[in-house]
């Protein structure tokens, strides 16, 4: 006896039998049960989530020899003979083969004759998107007026190519995607139900390479079957998808904790011996970050398939929160710079490179903590940050003097200036003035204007600056109130209006200037004045 694909074999032929598309079938299941059918309908999504199924069920639907309902008996003449596609009244048409006017006319010629067998005679047009314009035009007055004993059933992956002629006429549903656990549960059922033992890992990985379709899944499971000679094993799942070992991408990840440079290198040079694709090497590293993440986030997670809670908490604790989120942005952005790289390998090593070297707080090691930490408190109260810097042993007692000296009311603005930090933690220093030290506390003021700036993670990045620059641990304290002298925001933005006003001065006196003044009336717009 010949073999049947899986597939076809465990094709849904009922409504209760699909996996996802509730929000379609609730849809059609009520409309058949109130006998509110309209006669167009729409099918779009991509492929294999559905599309011709759910149609071919809705034929059934129409025609149950027991009646009209959202449930049909699957025994019946016409039900086994829908489901063998020999039923004469349901006519399938591959739009992508019958494109031209000729074709549609002849399909149309018989519309008017009432079935020969069923309740309805339905039309299902696959891929309708590939007729020509005539053969919309020819259709589209039989769409609109059909008679009471035809219905139209329309599939498509492209409903941008329909006219909007005929997509006013139909009742469109859109099918989602399948997500990965969907795909992964209806392979296990499948299997279970053939007595085929699996690991679920493998299962897992099948289900992610289906990228949302579940005939492709099954597919690739019939696929994997025969690669693994009937078994369902990880090992056999990534041989034949060509995906990296999860061990090492869990390795590349213990020795992105570590911040080795040399390595990451030599782990780099030992993966190139299995000539991998390094982008699905970054998209395997950056999904594990992410349940690394959530496991940080969420004590309670406990991973899937593929990536074990112990695993999860073992890189949890071994990489900060920060350094985590670096990393997965890192890992993305090299994901798509890859096709830019001189090579897919150099591409990857720069990204490795990238997360050893460009660590956040200089490179510092701290502990991950749970997001939504922080300081509690009103936006008025002082707020303090303090912060263990990496302190240089060999030079902290000469520069610790040095640094008293260098956080005065005089030296802020030099100081502020020569600090390790960008984006709104330099802004919050700018914006910030001089009080006083008191040992290891540096107390400042903000100017209320820029209340915004004043978070605990800014105050924090601004405390372990200060402490990077003075080699010792610093604590800093702001507290919004009037400035007591001018901030190193406001000395910037004065040295730049006097140059405006030099620069318009200058332009006020120039003889070209007054010649066009005095013969043509002109006038000089100061706000376009920018100073050399």
């Amino acid at each position: 006896m010949s073999y049947t694909a899986l597939a076809r074999k465990w094709r849904p032929r009922r409504f209760e039998e699909l996996t996802g598309q509730e929000h379609v079938l609730q849809a059609l299941s009520n409309a058949l049960a109130t006998n509110r059918v309209h006669h167009a309908f729409l099918f779009t999504g991509t492929r294999g989530v559905g599309k011709t199924t759910i149609a071919r069920i809705l034929a059934k639907c129409l025609n149950c020899e027991t009646g009209m309902g959202p449930a049909p008996c699957g025994t019946c003449a016409t039900c086994r003979e829908v489901d063998e596609g020999r039923f004469v009244d349901l006519i399938e048409v591959d739009a992508a083969s019958r494109t031209k006017v000729d074709d549609t006319r002849e399909l149309l010629d018989n519309v008017q004759y009432a079935p020969t067998r069923g309740r309805y005679k339905v039309y299902l047009i696959d891929e309708v998107h590939m007729l020509s314009t005539h053969s919309f035009n020819a259709l589209l007055k039989t769409l609109e007026e059909p008679p009471p004993h035809v219905k139209f059933l329309l599939a498509t992956t492209d409903p941008q190519k329909l006219p909007v002629t005929v997509l006013s006429r139909c009742l469109q549903f859109n099918l989602k995607r399948l997500s990965v656990s969907m795909i992964a549960e209806r392979m296990k059922t499948v299997l279970n139900a053939e007595g085929i033992s699996f690991e679920p890992a493998a299962v897992r990985l099948v289900a992610e390479a289906a990228d949302g379709s579940m005939r492709d899944g099954l597919s690739l499971l019939d696929q994997l079957l025969a690669f693994g000679g009937g078994k369902v094993a990880e090992a056999e799942a990534r041989a034949m998808l060509a995906t990296v070992d999860r061990k090492q991408v869990m390795q590349l990840a213990r020795l992105l904790g570590a911040a080795d440079p040399g390595e990451l290198m030599r782990f780099a040079q030992s993966l190139d011996e299995w000539a991998p694709d390094y982008g699905d090497v970054l998209d395997a590293l950056s999904t594990l970050l992410v349940r690394v993440a959530l496991k940080q986030a969420l004590p309670s997670y406990e991973g899937d398939e593929l990536h074990p809670p112990e695993q999860l908490a073992e890189l949890a604790a071994a990489i900060s929160a920060e350094d985590l989120q670096f990393c997965y942005q890192t890992a993305i952005l090299g994901r798509r710079d890859l096709a830019w790289a001189p090579d897919p390998r150099t591409g990857f090593e720069m990204t490795l490179l990238r997360m050893a070297s460009f660590r956040l707080a200089g490179g510092e090691r701290t502990s991950p903590r749970p997001m939504g930490g922080g300081v509690s408190g009103s936006p008025g109260a002082s707020l303090t940050a303090a912060v263990t810097a990496s302190a240089r042993p060999a030079s902290a007692s000469a520069s610790a003097g040095s640094a008293g000296a260098a956080l005065d009311l005089a030296g802020w603005q030099q100081l502020v200036g020569s600090l390790e930090l960008g984006g709104a933690a330099r802004q919050l220093a700018a914006n910030c003035a001089f009080v006083a030290r008191e040992g290891s506390l540096v107390r400042l003021t903000l100017d209320p204007a820029q209340a915004l700036l004043k978070t605990s993670a800014l105050i924090e990045k601004l405390a372990q600056a200060l402490s990077r620059h003075s080699g010792e641990t610093l604590r800093v304290e702001v507290e919004l109130a009037a400035a007591p002298v001018e901030t190193p925001a406001r000395a910037e933005q004065r040295v730049v209006d006097q140059q405006f006003d030099a620069a318009r001065r200058s332009l006020e006196e120039d003889p070209t200037v007054r010649g066009f003044k005095e013969k043509f009336g002109a006038t000089l717009k100061g706000e376009t004045v920018k100073p050399h």
